[in-house]
């Protein structure tokens, strides 16, 4: 399978299954499915799910499963990881979720790694998995591969299902190590800029630079992640990322909870230093109404030369978050029919 590129930017959905407060899990799980069909009809590219443990407003822990889950309830839309953290996992386990996912939606499904345990350390110790370092996670990666490579006369251990269905497998990261890797194994390289943007521009540098040429991918291939909130208005919009705004500031005072409800006047909320880091740490979002939203997005494109982009909203009202990525795609298409 080759990877080309394509004349306008594809947009995609990274979805973390969030659970609202006053709300479930049972509901995300049908909000999540919601939108998943939304984005499919409203040509998004890919819908992600992110894997978090012990987190109570995020519910994409099984990510397998609702990778399944949504798949089934859509009909073209690639579905996949954003990511699967590979040291909570064997490779050849992830090898064989991924293969049976591909065998069922065969060409829609994605894995996409990242070396973190997406957890504190106890919760990474509750899953069985001893993460040593850096240094693993590139074998893991490596043999993770092997298993998707047709099995040879006499091979020991194979992925049933998962040998020689060549999943598509994409390196996560948001520092120079992944770009490095990606690099080095010709895989496509997604960067975590929605929440860690500080590297991405070295990063990206060093992808693209180093980068040689694979079985599966003769050129770079690298997608940005983009925090987008679309609606009315600018005001509305800004009022709306405050849910995301607090669930960054009680994450960082170790309290991390349910998707809070917006507020009108976030100031009241944190403190300078707690707004200092926050804005430094989503300094890739776009708000505004649908035009505002196209020109930011083409902006970001302008200056980073994405080859796709991974969108991501965390919006208290689910209504109000259908809207925003129709609002969004709709103003996409306007701006480049324009």
């Amino acid at each position: 399978m080759k990877w080309n590129a394509r004349p306008m930017i594809p947009l995609s959905i990274l979805d973390l299954a969030p659970v609202c407060e006053g709300s479930d899990t049972t509901a995300a799980f049908a909000n999540m499915l919601q939108l998943a069909q939304h984005a499919d009809v409203l040509g998004y590219r890919r819908y992600w799910l992110a894997e978090h443990h012990n987190m109570p407003g995020i519910a994409s822990a099984a990510t397998a499963v609702l990778i399944g889950h949504v798949a089934g309830g859509t009909k073209r839309i690639r579905v996949g990881a954003g990511g699967i953290m590979l040291p909570n996992h064997a490779p050849l386990q992830a090898a064989e979720q991924f293969g049976t996912l591909a065998s069922l939606y065969p060409d829609r499904i994605d894995l996409g790694l990242g070396r973190a345990p997406g957890t504190d350390q106890p919760t990474a110790r509750a899953l069985r998995r001893y993460f040593d370092g850096a240094d693993q996670f590139p074998q893991d990666v490596r043999e993770l591969l092997h298993y998707f490579e047709p099995a040879q006369p006499g091979q020991a251990v194979q992925a049933v299902p998962g040998a020689g269905l060549r999943v598509p497998v994409w390196i996560l990261g948001s520092s120079l190590f992944g770009a490095r890797l990606a690099a080095a194994l010709g895989l496509p390289y997604a960067f975590a800029s929605h929440f860690a943007p500080d590297s991405m521009d070295e990063a990206l540098a060093v992808y693209r630079r180093e980068f040689r040429p694979s079985a599966t991918l003769e050129q770079p291939h690298a997608m940005l992640a983009l925090n987008v909130v679309a609606s009315g208005s600018e005001a509305e919009s800004r009022r709306l990322f405050t849910s995301q705004q607090q669930s960054f500031v009680n994450l960082r005072r170790g309290r991390p909870g349910k998707i809070p409800p917006p507020l009108a006047d976030i100031d009241g909320f944190w403190e300078p230093h707690e707004k200092f880091g926050v804005e430094r740490a989503l300094a890739c979002t776009v708000l505004g109404d649908g035009p505002q939203v196209a020109e930011g997005i083409a902006a970001f494109v302008a200056r980073h030369q994405p080859d796709e982009l991974m969108l991501t909203a965390n919006i208290f009202d689910h209504q109000a978050r259908l809207r925003s990525f129709e609002l969004t795609m709709q103003a996409w298409h306007a701006h480049h029919a324009g």
